[in-house]
């Protein structure tokens, strides 16, 4: 049975236009690894858990058997930030799509070094992940991340961490636009909301702008519902917990998985390949 939206091969594909239609765009990205093909299926949701690394060779084989689509590497969560230390524990993680994050304090993370040290080790993981994560306010090393990132053909997101507010969907669109300005394949911005009018501008500004390359995150008690509602406005990728602290408004992993079964039918359809589901 072929599986309608498989990441697990080289695929010869090209950008969205502005229309949001594949295909229409002057370059063509070819031989894409395994996490750009997932962020491109607009209509099979994927799912990522974030990972440091006190995590077990066990929970990693349970992650695979459970469906989890990407891996995020903490790196800023890690015990010891020492090269060796890093990179061998980046390498555990080889079974999944992966995206190397090293999140400053800033922006929720725990990340409190240098920047010349931060970018060592996105310089150190680039050739053993899938694509990296790095903020838009970093801007005294996001050029020389983005470049080591592109020599490699990794996805490059570029993300803002708003735990405030929620902007307005002209700032949304402002930061949107920088980043992509700056070598961004997809933008993530995550944002806290506090009412449901939150949540639609964060709704409304994912429906108008999809085809620029987004994923779209609300926090806080309001921002559950985006988890599982936003890919279907056209946001390519949804975080959930499994272990650890969860972010706020992060639903469970089999919460999240279950959800897009039932409302995703090419995501259901896909896990009943992938894991080789007998439906009652």
């Amino acid at each position: 049975m072929s599986n309608p939206c498989d990441g697990n091969h080289k695929v010869v594909i090209q950008p969205y236009d502005e229309d949001g239609d594949p295909g229409t765009m002057s370059q063509t990205i070819s031989q894409v690894n395994a996490l750009e093909v997932l962020l491109r299926q607009s209509d099979c949701p994927s799912i990522a858990v974030s990972f440091s690394d006190v995590v077990s060779d066990a929970d990693l084989v349970d992650a695979k058997d459970d469906g989890l689509d990407v891996a995020e590497l903490r790196i800023d969560r890690f015990g010891s930030h020492g090269v060796d230390h890093v990179v061998g524990h980046v390498r555990r993680f080889a079974a999944f799509p992966t995206i190397a994050t090293i999140r400053t304090e800033a922006e929720g993370g725990e990340w409190t070094g240098l920047d010349a040290d931060r970018l060592e080790l996105f310089r150190a993981v680039m050739a053993e992940v899938d694509g990296i994560d790095i903020e838009l306010s970093s801007s005294s090393i996001l050029p020389e991340v983005v470049d080591a990132a592109k020599a490699l053909d990794k996805v490059v997101i570029i993300s803002n961490h708003n735990f405030d507010h929620t902007p307005s969907e002209l700032e949304l669109l402002a930061m949107a636009t920088e980043a992509k300005a700056l070598g961004a394949d997809l933008v993530k911005l995550s944002a806290m909301a506090k009412s449901f009018a939150d949540l639609t501008t964060l709704a409304e500004f994912t429906i108008h702008h999809a085809h620029l390359g987004l994923i779209v995150i609300a926090m806080g008690a309001h921002g559950s519902l985006s988890r599982v509602q936003f890919p279907a406005f056209g946001s390519r990728l949804t975080y959930a917990w499994s272990s650890g602290k969860p972010v706020s408004g992060q639903l469970k992993f089999d919460e999240t998985f279950d959800a897009l079964r039932r409302f995703y039918p090419a995501f259901n359809e896909k896990k009943i390949v992938e894991l080789q589901i007998i439906e009652p």
